[in-house]
């Protein structure tokens, strides 16, 4: 009998151990999958197909605080509602990145793409995806962004430019169904849907030449605009006092310049809107500021010109008159903060060319409230 009880036990035991390992290797693939950042779900990797990396592990989350996803090979009509999918799964968060790599495909499924990234703040880049770590096959460490892909990546809130030897194709010309081409009408009516039709003809201007755009082409024409919303600018009257307020969102917060102007001179003020607990934080850390004027510093300051108030960091400055058109006449102009060395700043550039046209009556206006100062008829 006692036998019988041994024996039975050691079946139960080995039982027990076999189901521990099969346990332990179901929790082996699992941790595999979550370390080469992308569940099996997340891929189509059937020839033809765009495949979808979701990199949403902890050192990602830790480094970029949002999933990062790889979106590779050719664009086909059904990957915009593939991508979709795991945006309602809650896969893919609104404001995640997106990498591309594809050498174009289904024009309209490439908008359907452009379109839902709008929708989710997504920010668009270039990028290969990761390697998985068994894999010895070899990969290029090249992006390239083609036709249908340009759409997709115009879709971007947020749309960072291409570095080192990656590759961005000018914008389509003409739309493709089947062996036919038609007029791009449904291309157009898609980049004037994202208020892209100024930088769309920038990019189609240069396409004879193999329609490949460098980083600072696509910064400069706002194809990219590198975390950053194009700048706004208003203008109207304090009292007799003239008002330009110079605006910007960016990923990391809200910049702001106001140019006051009186008789006397003018006043320069900054706010860099980050939340009032890093407000507090920069403005402890740092002991001067300083305005930049085309990336080079002026109207240096030190603990006595910046504040915290609010949800801002405030650094204002008074400036000659005289000194007026150095600001508006500047590519950039920009306020920081740093630290003694000068080694660690916190502060914004915002970049001027896309309003030039509308300081102009700023500056007609401040020039007519500075005939009669002192300081400018010296």
């Amino acid at each position: 009998m006692q036998a019988i009880d041994t024996k039975a036990k050691q079946l139960k035991r080995t039982r027990i151990h076999r189901l521990r390992l099969a346990l332990l290797a179901c929790v082996g693939l699992a941790s595999a999958a979550i370390a080469h950042g992308s569940a099996p779900d997340n891929r189509a990797d059937a020839p033809g197909l765009l495949a979808i990396q979701v990199n949403a592990d902890k050192l990602t989350l830790a480094v970029a605080k949002v999933p990062q996803i790889y979106l590779y090979g050719n664009i086909d009509a059904g990957a915009a509602d593939r991508f979709e999918a795991l945006v309602r799964s809650g896969k893919v968060p609104a404001g995640s990145d997106v990498y591309l790599n594809s050498p174009g495909g289904d024009l309209h499924a490439g908008m359907a793409l452009g379109r839902i990234f709008r929708a989710q703040s997504i920010a668009t880049h270039l990028g290969v995806p990761r390697k998985p770590s068994r894999s010895t096959a070899p990969t290029s460490k090249v992006a390239v962004c083609m036709d249908a892909c340009t759409l997709a990546y115009m879709g971007g809130l947020f749309r960072w430019s291409p570095t080192g030897n990656d590759r961005f194709g000018a914008l389509p010309l003409r739309t493709q169904q089947g062996a036919a081409a038609q007029p791009a009408d449904d291309v157009d009516a898609y980049l004037k849907e994202l208020n892209l039709t100024a930088e769309a003809q920038y990019g189609r201007k240069i396409q004879a030449d193999p329609g490949v755009l460098t980083g600072d082409e696509m910064i400069n024409s706002g194809l990219a605009n590198n975390g950053r919303l194009a700048p706004t600018v208003s203008y109207h009257m304090m009292g007799n006092a003239p008002l330009l307020t110079l605006g910007q969102s960016a990923r990391d917060g809200q910049y702001r310049i106001t140019l006051l102007c009186k008789p006397d001179g003018l006043t320069v003020t900054a706010y860099y809107m980050v939340g009032v607990e890093r407000a507090h934080k920069l403005v402890a850390r740092a002991n001067r500021s300083y305005f930049e004027i085309n990336n080079q510093q002026t109207l240096p300051g030190d603990r006595d010109a910046f504040r915290a108030t609010s949800e801002s960091v405030m650094i204002s400055r008074p400036v000659p008159l005289s000194q007026m058109a150095q600001f508006l006449s500047a590519r950039s102009v920009g306020a920081w903060l740093a630290d003694r060395g000068g080694a660690v700043r916190y502060g914004f550039t915002i970049y001027l060319e896309s309003v030039r046209n509308r300081l102009q009556s700023y500056s007609e206006a401040c020039a007519q409230v500075g005939k009669n100062s002192p300081i400018a008829t010296r």
